[in-house]
């Protein structure tokens, strides 16, 4: 198999942030996942003594807190502020401006419509700011709104920006004032793009990242709109031989929480098929 890989994939900005300053904090406890990656966060663990918290009533006094690339919600940041812990805060910037969006919208009298999973870390986080009602919504069809309300948009940094404009159009015809902000984060947006080219250009195309990974997600959707066999995985155990019978070029993209050293295990294992 010969391979060929997307122009922008892997690692974001806030991502390899996030990687450095845990390394820098060994035996420091993430609150939630840092990252969606379960095979980068296993490294941590092992080589860095960086585990994961849920919950903060199990974190003592004295602790280094990570606060994850996703954000927390703001009753449990300030919760940590008022303890005597010390906070590490590897909140991405691309998600702490949508939590800053909607605290100001909110204080001038704007309903938020949030494009994105509500069940999303980083939603959950964004809606603590809103102290207008706000809706989560994934697609126009799911907003309730009148005419006379101000609306303002924003949207999850890792959704789809054709997805997120239609929202915007539908907005702009139902409402008397409507705000949008663009949120989505820009290297979300060049590896989408990237896999939009590179998967009309190959035989077979694979997706690498975590099952509960956003941006993976839509790195897949946006891949099989292009090239029918398009697969997600994790790394290179699941890949499957079949998958490459009878193709010739294989191409290669990955989410945004996905290390370089699985990306080539991937590759490498592809080119021996």
């Amino acid at each position: 198999m010969q391979t060929k890989r997307a122009n922008k994939y892997g690692f974001c900005f806030g991502v390899k942030r996030a990687i450095r300053l845990a390394e820098q904090n060994r035996g420091a406890i993430t609150l939630g996942e840092l990252i969606h990656n379960q095979k980068e966060i296993d490294r941590l663990k092992m080589d860095y003594n960086v585990n994961v918290e849920t919950n903060l009533d199990e974190i003592k006094d004295g602790s280094s807190v990570i606060i994850r690339t996703h954000g927390i919600q703001k009753n449990d940041f300030k919760r940590l502020k008022d303890s005597n812990i010390n906070i590490v805060d590897a909140t991405c910037p691309f998600v702490t401006k949508p939590q800053q969006i909607c605290e100001k919208m909110s204080k001038e009298g704007y309903e938020i419509i949030i494009f994105g999973d509500e069940n999303h870390p980083e939603v959950k986080g964004v809606v603590s700011y809103c102290t207008m009602p706000y809706q989560v919504v994934l697609q126009k069809e799911q907003i309730k709104i009148n005419h006379n309300t101000k609306v303002a948009l924003i949207s999850q940094t890792t959704k789809n920006i054709d997805n997120f404009l239609q929202i915007v159009n539908f907005l702009i015809a139902s409402c008397a004032e409507v705000r949008v902000f663009n949120t989505i984060c820009n290297a979300t947006f060049e590896n989408q793009q990237s896999a939009k080219i590179l998967a009309k250009e190959v035989d077979v195309l694979v997706v690498v990242g975590g099952k509960q990974s956003s941006n993976t997600k839509q790195l897949l959707n946006i891949s099989l709109e292009y090239c029918k066999d398009s697969y997600c995985i994790e790394d290179e155990s699941e890949l499957k031989e079949e998958w490459f019978r009878e193709k010739k070029l294989c191409g290669i993209t990955a989410g945004a929480s996905t290390p370089d050293w699985i990306i080539k295990k991937v590759e490498d294992r592809i080119k021996t098929f």
